[in-house]
């Protein structure tokens, strides 16, 4: 009798480490969008003569990526890479990335996002669909992207192409990925925004200036 008390203490025991160990690592949940500096904030078109409307696309990104857990390789040029099932990004990648990209672009333009909607007909918008060519991120490493993305009026028959290559190095651990990522796709946001005011001052461009 005394030895199954044991065996039974000692599953109780074993069993509540387990639920200790479990209770010590909460998943981490990470944003990719980020606040635009003052410098690149334009001011609010809403309210002109000429307001100015944009509508992102879904993004696409390589199937690998289509998750929420982060994908993280591993250094030394690892063909493996980790999906870390308890850091995540707040939805998954691709609307995570949607998001951040849609408000930063926004926020540089003084554009209003009608992504979801919110315009009537009649009012033209800038049509953006942005594909990820790449998005790899090393902990301790880098974090190196690739953006192509095309522009077009919803009243005009050009279509406008461009591409972006972001990296940024990160120190050691998955909170500094997840910032190295912010940082990255604040460029893109950056360089998609530079585009279209570009293509909105040179109606004739069909391709981003080099």
């Amino acid at each position: 009798m005394k030895n199954k008390k044991n065996v039974f203490s000692l599953a109780a025991i074993a069993a509540l480490m387990v639920l200790a160990g479990c209770a010590s690592k909460p998943d981490s949940y990470y944003t990719l969008a980020s606040a635009v500096p003052a410098a690149e904030a334009a001011p609010s078109t809403l309210g002109t003569a000429a307001p100015l409307y944009i509508e992102l696309a879904p993004v696409a990104v390589p199937e690998r990526l289509a998750r929420p857990q982060m994908v993280v390789g591993r250094p030394s040029g690892s063909v493996q890479v980790d999906v870390l099932e308890q850091h995540r990004w707040a939805a998954s990648f691709e609307n995570e990335l949607q998001d951040a990209l849609a408000s930063g672009i926004a926020a540089r333009l003084g554009a209003l996002d009608v992504t979801k909607g919110g315009r009537q007909s009649s009012q033209p918008v800038w049509r953006i669909a942005v594909q990820v060519r790449r998005f790899d991120a090393v902990d301790g490493g880098r974090v190196d992207a690739g953006f192509s993305w095309t522009l077009r009026r919803s009243d005009e028959p050009r279509t406008v192409v461009c591409q972006l290559d972001a990296g940024e190095a990160v120190a050691g651990g998955i909170d500094a990925v997840a910032q190295g990522a912010q940082r990255v796709t604040a460029a893109a946001a950056a360089a998609i925004a530079r585009s279209v005011n570009a293509a909105r001052a040179n109606p004739a461009a069909t391709a981003c200036p080099a």
